[in-house]
């Protein structure tokens, strides 16, 4: 699971992070203060932090700029302030992407992908103990290998590192084929329904979670 520090002076904005995240295959510590996000920080190793600017005693300013004195970890500014000096300010300091309030679930976790990507962190992604682990190029449930060809896990890996975006036939040709490429849409197709007959044959509800979207293509669902 990916690790995640949620920093907010407000509990209900910690507690809806955490009710968003968690699912989705990330492990969420959550702080109310710039002094225990400090601490939390010096003491144990996480992927990304989501830091509010507007806190109390120490602001998420202030949080950033003593991070980046000990750690590189990725820091995304999650606060209401819109204007641009503070973006220009929480990026100078050393923050790595920058989101305001009230935010867009979807966008929020593209930025998460984007910033650990960006840092070299995203291998893997777990969801109710399917584990697909880029590292290794393996994809896993309950600790068992699930084969897939290197075009099946690609496919599950983009629908599940993106919960609830539909992915259209076309793009995912795009993305794993490449742009040029002289591939039919019902390449996608058969693809897909091997994949599914794999992981399904491993135990793991797959018709649970990918869907799809007839006349589009896929999407992957976190229930």
């Amino acid at each position: 699971m990916t690790k995640i520090l949620l920093v907010d002076d407000e509990v209900r904005m910690l507690d809806l992070l955490e009710l968003y995240l968690e699912p989705i295959g990330f492990s969420c510590d959550k702080v109310n203060s710039g002094e225990a996000a400090l601490e939390k920080i010096e003491k144990n190793k996480y992927e990304v932090v989501l830091l509010d600017i507007m806190m109390p005693v120490i602001s998420g300013f202030q949080v950033c700029k003593k991070v980046r004195t000990f750690s590189t970890v990725p820091i995304i500014m999650l606060t209401a302030r819109e204007a641009k000096e503070d973006v220009v300010k929480g990026l100078k300091l050393g923050a790595d992407d920058y989101i305001t309030k009230p935010f867009n679930e979807e966008e929020l976790l593209a930025r998460i992908h984007s910033v650990l990507r960006r840092s070299g962190q995203e291998s893997s992604i777990e969801i109710n103990r399917l584990v697909w682990d880029e590292s290794t190029h393996e994809l896993k449930y309950i600790g068992r290998t699930i084969p897939l060809t290197l075009k099946e896990f690609s496919i599950i890996g983009y629908l599940m590192k993106n919960p609830n975006r539909v992915y259209s036939r076309e793009s995912l040709i795009d993305l794993i084929w490449g742009m040029n490429a002289e591939t039919e849409r019902r390449t996608i197709d058969s693809h897909v329904r091997n994949m599914r007959g794999k992981v399904r044959s491993s135990g793991f509800p797959i018709d649970t979670h990918l869907k799809t979207v007839w006349g589009v293509g896929y999407k992957w669902v976190n229930e």
